[in-house]
């Protein structure tokens, strides 16, 4: 599709039903071309579409049946394994609620403004709702945006200070060491988990769009490969909540990064017009300050890191049917009461929580 805009240079319907299945493969509701003005610096490859609908979810869907963490059934079904992703329900922290009468949230991150009582009492529940009641030393990492992989193994220490704080700095955690949670921090970017039901391993990953354009998916999956014989074929893995294309603007710097990185990078981004309806139903979604490395013209280029980070898998060799992709977005999914469902830097201007996602091999004295 060439620069103008045009009626003869917009998108024909063979290629924007292609982009909606790409789109609804990761979750996100398919769109339409958007003919609307004010896309002015739309290039090949990138399409003038309209905005998914923000969701609002209930507690009874399927997989998130307990307030508070949000389960996938094919990691269920793994008999000695512990998994979930976190929301901000069900927890005992109120210094980001949405007013005085809000109930408390489960912020799991030691940020300065949240009562470190509130936030170690927080992550008691959700290791005792992951792993049932099962003893599990929870290890997490000190999170830096990069591609760095670390492998915990039999015996290392510390691997937390006493009170609590993560010791390995990385993006990446992996074991194959029954009784150990790994935990991932996210508030916008993608958590990532990765289990191998034949040789009892898992893995955790913090993928925002550097650690994304840094291949930190793959990575781990080839370092899965080396330290525990690992098959990618083998892999089931969960891409869970995160800042969806819906809500997530990027600079033209960010688009050109990943098109020089990666084949399809252009497929990762599309343009939202200065009319489309969603922005003029939801405007309080764009009015937030752009972090840095984010155009501060207008959410005008936006890019969808769980098909970015879906596609990274399957590169690496897993079959599609073993991918889940959970697709709600962390900046406007609401629950039915109308609250946030999750925490979300962008959209809350950094005063947030931090929701957490785990994944460990269980005890052979806490197994199913």
């Amino acid at each position: 599709m060439a620069g103008s805009s045009s009626p003869k240079n917009t998108a024909s319907g063979k290629e924007i039903r292609a982009v909606d299945l790409r789109f609804a493969d990761a979750g996100l509701t398919p769109g339409r071309a958007s003919r609307s003005k004010g896309s002015k610096n739309r290039r090949p490859g990138t399409l003038a579409r309209s905005l998914p609908e923000p969701r609002t979810t209930t507690p009874e869907e399927p997989n998130s049946s307990t307030p508070g963490v949000l389960r996938v059934p094919a990691f269920d079904a793994i008999p000695w394994l512990h998994a979930g992703f976190s929301t901000r329900e069900n927890g005992l922290s109120t210094v980001y609620a949405e007013g005085p009468d809000a109930p408390g949230e489960l912020n799991l991150g030691w940020t300065s403004e949240d009562p470190e009582a509130n936030v170690a009492a927080n992550r008691e529940r959700l290791t005792g709702w992951v792993a049932g009641g099962a003893h599990m030393q929870l290890v997490t990492m000190r999170q830096f945006h990069s591609g760095m992989v670390r492998v915990i193994e039999p015996g290392q220490a510390p691997l937390v200070t006493p009170n609590g704080r993560a010791v390995v700095r990385a993006d990446a955690l992996m074991t194959n060491v029954p009784g150990m949670l790994l935990g991932v921090q996210t508030a916008d970017c993608v958590p990532v988990m990765i289990v191998d039901p034949k040789r009892r391993a898992v893995a955790v990953f913090h993928a925002g769009w550097r650690g994304t354009l840094a291949r930190i998916v793959e990575r781990g999956i080839g370092t899965m490969t080396l330290r525990y014989g690992s098959k990618p074929r083998d892999l089931v893995a969960a891409i869970g909540p995160a800042i969806g294309a819906c809500c997530f603007a990027v600079g033209e710097e960010v688009r050109q990064q990943f098109e020089s990185q990666f084949s399809y990078g252009a497929e990762l981004f599309y343009e939202v017009s200065d009319a489309d309806p969603i922005r003029l139903k939801y405007p309080m979604l764009f009015l937030t300050a752009r972090a840095p490395g984010h155009s501060g013209v207008g959410p005008e280029l936006h890019m969808d890191l769980f098909e970015a980070n879906r596609r990274q898998l399957l590169d690496a060799g897993l079959k599609k049917r073993n991918i889940t992709v959970t697709g709600e977005c962390s900046g406007c999914t609401r629950l039915a009461s109308g609250a946030r469902k999750y925490f979300s830097h962008r959209m809350e201007k950094g005063f947030t929580g931090r929701m957490m996602s785990v994944i460990g091999v269980q005890t052979v004295d806490s197994r199913r």
